[in-house]
């Protein structure tokens, strides 16, 4: 209690002699108004009422400078915006001294002085502050001096905005661990200027020798805005250098386009297979989520996970976490707590299986948009339990669509898979099932079903890119089923992002195609994993190939040869158009299905899904299907929803 005191009587008594320092100031810039009008020699007419007007500018200043918050802050950390605010505190205070002064008839009064004192009191406060945090910038860095060997020298790699904001903050507030001493970039006309005092002093193909001849121990990627393709070559430039590298996030993970020290990672596998940004039509997502129940199934998945990050910046009344796994529902839970602590979330641990505790979340809470993520997606591991494919993918899905129409859910979003398009494994057939069914239902109800059908999505759990940094932290070698096998690739975010989207989009029944890109061989991925591990593919870690599993493929597809591929309004969002199937005849196959799913053999399963699904195939030997089943996703005409 005696130490609180004590802070508040020094912080009182600081505050006294600011004001004080500032009166002495205003003091001596009105008296040197006064001289430099007068040349130096004031009338003695003037003199008797001058005490007055002392008194009158001193109380105006001072009550301004109180105003816009002069009189606290850290002059040494004084900048762009302390600017502002004393010349907004100077402008309103000799205004109101230039109203006393008609007001109060004092004709005698220079009218000129008032614009000399305006500007003597910009001078004479500014050049203090700016004085003083001058004077504290050179005494850190004389007392840093005995730390600069140690310090890392560091290259800059981009000299735009997110390139100046980081040398600014290596120099502000790193400048006792980093020293950087270089930028490189492509635009030439920037090669000999200077950054903050940092020069540009060549372009991205001589970063190796900038390294050697500047004596630099890492290399700082400040290029947010650049995709997979130019990562690639940057970084293809930079790693011979042998130096350790790191980059800043991509744009679209930027918090208010602000980038700082702390952001700084190792390029992960992310940023070579890096895309353009997602652009969104904000407007629409806010009316789609702002103020609004919104409900995720599979909320602690990759996806499920995502789409709750991005609901979450949309502000909900209510988020409901639907999840089965406590554990992944308890670390959702926690993140979006501490990120959005004005967020309404509700962890519900259920089974989308489960009809009475479902109905018993729509019944309390009344969601009004429903995000369906909750599936069983490892391919391998469903052709070893069928019937559990059946029962969640269909069936789940199933449950949580009629409960979405039943209680009148404005729209209702399945996340649907590449593998759902002429599937050749079970659970690929019950995604594109489950398609079928949300698209009869959008025949029936006033809800509004749609399916949303992408790739895989880096990162995600049971993927491709944990497993093989796990092979690559034993020592390999990094399993590959097939040196052709190729597949779609996006980020989590991209995906969760364009999800939401195609949310605000369709009257009902479309099934969303979202823009992959180029399909990405997987032996490529490896070998670029490797590499990015600081290793050397066949030396350091070997790849094998184990052969196709059961059920997969060698080329995935997002829409086959009788889908119609148009454009929407989105350049990332395509509508693939498949005539829905009357309600009744799906039911009656999806209810033998799930109801027998436990005693039915795969042989009698696969039959049953191929009332619905004629194009399942089974793959035979290395899972390929022919080329003519697979169209381009190059849409031909625009369709406005």
């Amino acid at each position: 209690m005696n130490q609180t005191l004590g802070q508040k009587l020094m912080l009182h008594y600081r505050r006294a002699l600011v004001v004080l320092v500032h009166a002495a100031l205003f003091s001596a810039s009105i008296l040197g108004a006064f001289l430099l009008r007068f040349e130096f020699s004031i009338p003695e007419e003037y003199f008797p009422i001058s005490y007055a007007w002392l008194g009158a500018i001193l109380v105006f200043k001072l009550l301004c400078f109180a105003w816009f918050g002069m009189f606290s802050g850290m002059w040494r950390y004084t900048g762009a915006r302390d600017l502002v605010s004393l010349f907004r505190a100077a402008t309103v205070a000799t205004g109101l001294f230039a109203l006393f002064i008609v007001l109060g008839g004092h004709r005698s009064f220079p009218r000129s002085i008032l614009v000399i004192d305006w500007l003597l009191t910009m001078m004479l406060v500014g050049g203090l502050r700016f004085g003083i945090r001058s004077l504290w910038q050179l005494a850190s860095a004389v007392t840093r001096e005995a730390d600069r060997a140690e310090r890392r020298r560091i290259l800059v790699v981009g000299a735009g905005d997110a390139g100046e904001m980081l040398l600014r903050e290596m120099q502000r507030m790193y400048a006792h661990r980093y020293q950087p001493v270089a930028v490189v970039d492509d635009d030439r006309r920037k090669i000999g200027q200077h950054i903050h005092g940092v020069p540009v002093v060549g372009t991205v193909d001589q970063a190796q020798a900038v390294v050697s001849s500047r004596q630099v121990n890492e290399i700082v990627i400040a290029i947010p805005t650049a995709n997979g393709k130019q990562m690639r070559r940057i970084l293809d430039a930079c790693k011979p250098a042998g130096v350790a590298i790191r980059t800043i996030p991509g744009i679209d993970q930027v918090v208010d386009g602000h980038v700082t020290m702390n952001q700084l990672r190792s390029v992960d596998i992310e940023d070579l297979l890096g895309r353009e940004p997602v652009t969104l039509d904000t407007r629409s997502l806010v009316a789609l989520l702002e103020g609004r129940v919104v409900m995720v199934t599979g909320a602690g998945g990759s996806i499920g996970s995502e789409l709750c990050r991005q609901v979450a910046r949309f502000k909900p009344s209510q988020l409901l976490l639907v999840e089965q796994a406590e554990n992944a529902l308890f670390e959702i839970h926690r993140e979006l707590s501490a990120k959005f602590p004005l967020l309404h979330t509700v962890p519900c641990v259920a089974d989308i299986c489960d009809v009475r505790r479902m109905e018993r979340l729509f019944v309390t809470h009344q969601p009004s948009a429903v995000f369906h993520a909750a599936a069983h997606k490892h391919v391998p591991m469903m052709e070893a339990n069928p019937g559990e494919a059946l029962k969640n993918n269909v069936g789940g899905t199933r449950v949580v669509a009629d409960l979405a129409h039943r209680f009148n859910v404005d729209s209702f979003v399945m996340i649907s898979t590449d593998k759902a398009v002429n599937p050749t494994s079970l659970m690929g057939a019950t995604k594109r099932v489950a398609e079928i069914y949300v698209q009869a239902m959008s025949q029936r109800s006033k809800t509004r079903f749609v399916a949303v059908r992408f790739g895989n999505v880096l990162g995600s759990a049971g993927s491709v890119l944990p497993i093989f940094k796990e092979q690559i932290a034993a020592g390999g070698p990094i399993t590959v089923t097939h040196p052709d096998m190729r597949r779609y690739f996006m980020t989590i975010p991209e995906a969760s992002q364009l999800v939401l989207q195609a949310g605000t989009m369709g009257r009902g029944g479309e099934i969303f195609v979202l823009d992959m890109g180029e399909p990405v061989k997987i032996v490529d991925l490896a070998r670029d994993l490797i590499t990015l591990s600081g290793l050397k593919p066949g030396e350091d870690i070997e790849i094998k190939f184990s052969g196709v599993r059961p059920g997969e493929k060698l080329f995935e597809e997002l829409n086959a040869a009788d889908e119609n591929a148009d454009k929407t309004l989105h350049p990332k969002i395509f509508i693939g158009r498949l005539a829905p199937r009357p309600y009744d005849a799906v039911v009656q196959v999806i209810d033998g299905l799930v109801g027998e799913a436990d005693s039915l053999a795969m042989p009698a399963l696969l039959e049953r899904v191929k009332q619905l699904v004629p194009e399942l195939q089974r793959a035979q030997n290395d899972g390929a299907r022919p080329a003519a089943d697979v169209i381009p996703l190059k849409p031909a005409r625009a369709v406005r929803n």
